[in-house]
Parts: C-alpha cells; sequence; structure tokens
C-alpha cells in the first residue's frame, strides 16, 4: 500500500496532515484542535469515510471509533473497550471533512476508511441466536474482519484467513479490548469465511450472533472477487 508524503490539507477550519492512497480508500490525518470545542479537518478521501479511529498523541486517552451504521454522526465506541455505542462527539464525515472538538490543545492521528468495491466493505448485521447464523454479504472472500455488537457491551472480535486457513474458524479469535491469546473467547466453531462474505455458525451472548442485537463490522479482500474461492 503506497502512500505520498504528509500534505497540507485546509479543506476544514484548521489544516491538518493527511497521507492518503485513494485508491484504497485510505488517509492517515494528523491535527491539532488548538483548543477548540468545535472544528472541521480534512481528509483528502475524495469519498464520505466509513469508519474512522482516532487517538490523542499527547496523553494515555481512548482510541475512539466512529462507524458509518452507528445511529449517527455523534455516536463512537471506544477501541480497546466493551462497551455499547454511546453519543457524545461530533464526528459527522463527509466527502472532504470530519468533525472534532477538544479542550485542550494537543496533537491527535486519525485512521479514516472508505469502502472500495472488491477491495473493502464496512457495514452492520442483525444477530439470529442461531447456529445456522446470520449471512453478511461483503462481494469478496474477506481476508480480515473486525466486528462488535454496537446495541450492547461486548468484545471487539478479529477473524481472519491467515491465522485459521480452513472453515469453520474455530477458537480463532483475537480481542482488542483485552490481551488474551487468540480463542480467548473459547467460542469454538463460529464462523465461515466465504467468497462472498461470512456466515456465523455459532451463537454467544452479545459477542457475535446474538439474536435481535445490532453489530458492526469492516471487512478486507483476500484477493479480487473473480478470484476467490471458499474453502
Amino acid at each position: 500500500m503506497l502512500f505520498r508524503s504528509y500534505v497540507t490539507n485546509n479543506d476544514g477550519s484548521i489544516s491538518s496532515n493527511v497521507s492518503v492512497n485513494r485508491s484504497t480508500g485510505f488517509s492517515i490525518v494528523e491535527f491539532n484542535t488548538g483548543g477548540s470545542s468545535s472544528v472541521t479537518v480534512g481528509h483528502g478521501l475524495g469519498a464520505t469515510p466509513s469508519l474512522l479511529i482516532t487517538k490523542n498523541r499527547d496523553n494515555t486517552s481512548n482510541w475512539i471509533v466512529w462507524h458509518t451504521s452507528l445511529t449517527a454522526g455523534n455516536y463512537y465506541l471506544l477501541l480497546q473497550q466493551t462497551d455499547a455505542q454511546q453519543a457524545g462527539v461530533n464526528f459527522y464525515p463527509n466527502s472532504t471533512t470530519f468533525g472534532f472538538g477538544h479542550s485542550a490543545s494537543e496533537r491527535w492521528i486519525t485512521y479514516l476508511w472508505t469502502a472500495i468495491p472488491g477491495y473493502s466493505a464496512f457495514g452492520s448485521y442483525t444477530g439470529n441466536g442461531s447456529s445456522d447464523g446470520t449471512f453478511v454479504y461483503t462481494g469478496f472472500r474477506p481476508r480480515y474482519i473486525l466486528q462488535k455488537c454496537s446495541s450492547q457491551a461486548s468484545s471487539w472480535i478479529i477473524w481472519d484467513t491467515t491465522r485459521s486457513t480452513y472453515n469453520v474458524l474455530s477458537n480463532a479469535d483475537l480481542l482488542t479490548n483485552s490481551s488474551a491469546a487468540e480463542g480467548g473467547g473459547s467460542w469454538g466453531t463460529a464462523i465461515d469465511i466465504l467468497s462472498n462474505g461470512f456466515k456465523f455458525r455459532n451463537a454467544d451472548s452479545y459477542a457475535f450472533n446474538a439474536s435481535n442485537q445490532t453489530y458492526i463490522y469492516a471487512a478486507f479482500a483476500e484477493i479480487p472477487f473473480k478470484y476467490a474461492r471458499s474453502r
């Protein structure tokens, strides 16, 4: 994934330093709010982001996550915690900027992704609580999936086809909110990663396929769709 050097972006109410790769839909943004409680920041993607992760570089505060399938542009999750979505940060991103505000003058780093057909997908699904679980269409075979229940407190779970190469993936989860080794969730048989998406083969209390609960996900392709095969 090649990036150009950081360049100054003046699309927002404050300037930012941006390194962006539009072909993969990924941008890295550095900025300082200057102590303002309401600013806009340019991101350089040329499309509305689907996922945003930001962190204060000057203290040990949270990794804050906005996702396109949360309730609104002011809802967020915390990557290192299990909390359900909550309101409070006015991101409201568009094709050129995202909103932000912070009472102190400190440095922030922000990572943004926008969906690229055949390469990345971001969305939500509703669990059904069954071993014949919910199928999620991505349009490609995912190599990497990050998912979390947004409606209840639960872990952030990572599934991938590098560590577990054949379906059904079993005890192959990694958790962003825990230092536990893989399989720390002890969910056993859990998920099929397919040529055009993924499907759950188990259910858990809120972790990935609980009945009538809402989940967000980010998925990135193994290879382009026309070459993908389920294993």
